[in-house]
């Protein structure tokens, strides 16, 4: 059984294209071996990491007290989806130039030292190997890739300071321009990819 979760972090619901790519891609690898997981981070938005929920979450967690185990609770649930997870398929638009909010407040909630990685004497190490990432960007005007897009390369580096190394992105550029260019573009590179098997970058 392969555990896919799927994230969405658009602020729209109605005509997003990003919610449409993503969904896409779940229906090109769903089979009945497959399981979706399934987060909306438009509704409810994901809480923000305040004072509390830092020290609740730096407290041992044999020490925490109710109300600290509490505070983390949302985080905790967040977590949980990520380390069951095989696939993550994420739809991250460009707003910007840079990640939607909720998407950033996803990061804080799910980026735990101890958790999700840990520190070592040659640095951080990610705790959630062995799993894929397949990312949808989407965006009206800055180009995936290009000098002012600081959503992609930021989206890879999290993911892989978390330990997830195998990212493949599915971009739609250019969407105030060319749309149905630019959405035909991901498509092909959805059609593209495969299940059981990691395939290179199809960007």
């Amino acid at each position: 059984m392969t555990t896919i979760l799927h994230l969405d972090a658009s602020g729209r619901h109605t005509g997003s294209h990003s919610r449409a790519l993503t969904q896409m891609v779940i229906d090109h690898l769903d089979s009945p071996n497959v399981e979706i997981i399934r987060r909306d981070l438009a509704e409810p938005k994901p809480e923000l990491v305040d004072e509390a929920w830092i020290f609740s979450n730096f407290t041992p967690e044999a020490d925490r007290t109710d109300g600290q185990k509490a505070h983390l609770a949302a985080s905790d649930e967040l977590v949980a989806e990520l380390q069951k997870a095989d696939i993550i398929v994420l739809g991250v638009p460009i707003y910007n130039f840079s990640v939607p909010a909720a998407f950033k407040a996803w990061i804080d909630l799910v980026a735990r030292a101890g958790v999700t990685f840990q520190y070592t004497e040659t640095g951080p190490q990610g705790l959630l190997q062995d799993k894929r990432a397949i990312v949808v960007h989407t965006s009206g005007g800055t180009p995936v890739g290009s000098d002012i897009d600081y959503a992609s390369d930021y989206t890879r580096h999290v993911l892989g300071f978390l330990g997830i190394t195998d990212v493949q992105t599915v971009a739609a550029d250019g969407l105030m321009g060319d749309e149905s260019a630019g959405i035909a573009k991901a498509k092909a590179q959805i059609e593209a990819l495969k299940l059981d098997a990691r395939t290179e970058e199809p960007v």
